[in-house]
């Protein structure tokens, strides 16, 4: 009768790291009204309060996939962060001229 027992795991192949799961979301760079920004992408399960979207001035309640976006300069600090809708974040440069990135 053949043994039930698991292998032991040095023996299992090697599973690379997943950066992007480890994250939280994807990372990238866009640019918005001339400067470079960091954006990454939150899943909804990780999404635990609510925050304020600078592009519509609507709540993004717990739960809802969004970006997260910084200057990708690194000037600042958590405070220089914002929440963003992901279409909002999309539509950034059809923003009227008056609603700008706070």
């Amino acid at each position: 009768m053949p043994s039930r027992r698991r292998p032991s795991k040095h023996a299992r192949p090697h599973v690379p790291l997943d950066v992007v799961r480890v994250q939280g979301g994807s990372t990238r760079e866009d640019t918005y009204r001339g400067t470079r920004w960091t954006v990454r992408a939150v899943n909804g399960t990780s999404a635990t309060r609510a925050y304020l979207c600078p592009g519509c001035q609507q709540d993004i309640p717990p739960g809802v996939p969004h970006v997260v976006v910084w200057p990708a300069e690194g000037v600042g600090g958590l405070g220089d962060r914002r929440h963003w809708h992901t279409g909002c974040w999309q539509r950034r440069d059809a923003r009227p001229s008056g609603s700008a990135y706070r």
